[in-house]
């Protein structure tokens, strides 16, 4: 099948049934029971492994076990955990507080939880919905100072607990607070042969001067890893991911033209870039109504005479989405075509979107607070 009926598929199973999509997958290449075994078995001996090792988890691995996403208080966790850092004022961070924590449940995580980090949250975050008398089940384990504050204790103090267990959280994810930062911590972090993936928290322009100074944050993150590049194969170097969302305020297919007259040779201009200093660049993973006119532009980077000799040019595939099998075909097939590499990175899908009867997947991502750009591994 060449590249323009795979595009027609990929259009045409958009919206499929989500029974029929599942079907398909289970019989397009089943597992003998053997490798299904071995599967499980490897799944479960990952777990237990990392749940024993001790270096590897910490304060927060508690926190989500005990407030994941199959609660409203695990959700408005996460809603915090990455809006708050970005709130520009006091007064603000109070409201978002109160919305997203006063409909909580919090009791019903009281004393739960192994971790004191998390049983003090607890107490945190039910103070925030409401200033309440700590009953005997919460206080009679906790130091005479705990109580006092609480007593005292007035919406700005609460705000600025919540925001540094906040800070806590995000650190779990964030490589740093601007790309030199991330190099140095990941590198330190990490064995010598840990490679990563930059990319950048709160994009999307919605000016043409968001775009640009995005376009100035990108081509100086390109240029700072490359300065500590010391191979000129780009398979050993870090790279970088790039939302195509934060280039241009219009990206959406519906300004298909405008986009690809203005939008592709921004990406270009990074492109080069990246060639240049021998490292990779991925077209970044986005809500679902874009992947279109993003193939667009990724067939037009792949087919530019400019980049031939580049083997760095990326795409991160979201493996939720029920296009997904079709789209990788599609690359193999504009692989082919070019007569090059491509680096295609998948993941699960991070993006709430309205993907019909598809179940988005929540995944933590690294961020950042001042140039944000953090790495995945």
């Amino acid at each position: 099948m060449n590249q323009a009926e795979l595009r027609h598929r990929i259009r045409a199973n958009t919206h499929q049934d989500e029974h029929q999509a599942v079907t398909q997958l289970l019989h397009s290449n089943p597992l003998s029971s053997k490798a299904r075994e071995q599967v499980l078995n490897d799944a479960r001996s990952l777990v237990t492994d990392c749940r024993k090792d001790k270096n590897s988890s910490g304060t927060l691995d508690a926190f989500l076990l005990e407030f994941g996403l199959s609660n409203a208080e695990g959700v408005a966790l996460m809603c915090l955990a990455e809006a708050l850092l970005r709130v520009p004022d006091a007064l603000t961070a109070d409201r978002l507080i109160a919305e997203k924590i006063r409909g909580g449940n919090w009791g019903a995580h009281s004393g739960k939880s192994e971790s004191l980090f998390v049983n003090a949250s607890t107490w945190g975050l039910m103070l925030t919905g409401q200033l309440v008398s700590l009953d005997a089940e919460i206080t009679e384990n906790t130091d005479n100072w705990v109580r006092r504050l609480t007593a005292s204790a007035g919406e700005p103090v609460i705000r600025a607990a919540v925001m540094q267990a906040m800070k806590i959280m995000g650190g779990q994810y964030v490589l740093g607070r601007n790309i030199k930062e991330g190099l140095k911590r990941g590198a330190k972090q990490n064995d010598a042969e840990t490679r990563f993936s930059f990319d950048m928290l709160g994009e999307g322009a919605r000016t043409e001067s968001d775009a640009a100074r995005y376009l100035q944050s990108y081509a100086d993150a390109i240029t700072e890893i490359g300065r500590h590049t010391s191979e000129t194969w780009v398979y050993s170097n870090n790279g970088i991911s790039v939302k195509l969302s934060a280039l241009h305020p219009r990206y959406r297919y519906a300004q298909h033209q405008q986009v690809m007259n203005e939008l592709l040779p921004r990406i270009k201009q990074l492109c080069l870039l990246a060639q240049e200093h021998h490292i990779g660049l991925s077209i970044d993973a986005e809500e679902s109504y874009r992947l279109d006119i993003s193939l667009d532009l990724f067939q037009a980077l792949a087919e530019d005479p400019d980049l031939k000799n580049w083997q760095g040019l990326g795409f991160v595939l979201q493996a939720y989405q029920k296009r997904a099998p079709d789209v990788a075909r599609w690359l193999i097939a504009l692989a082919e075509a070019t007569q090059r590499k491509l680096m295609v990175r998948l993941v699960k899908g991070a993006y709430w979107d309205a993907d019909h009867a598809q179940r988005p997947i929540c995944s933590w991502r690294g961020a950042v607070y001042d140039d944000p750009l953090c790495a995945d591994r």
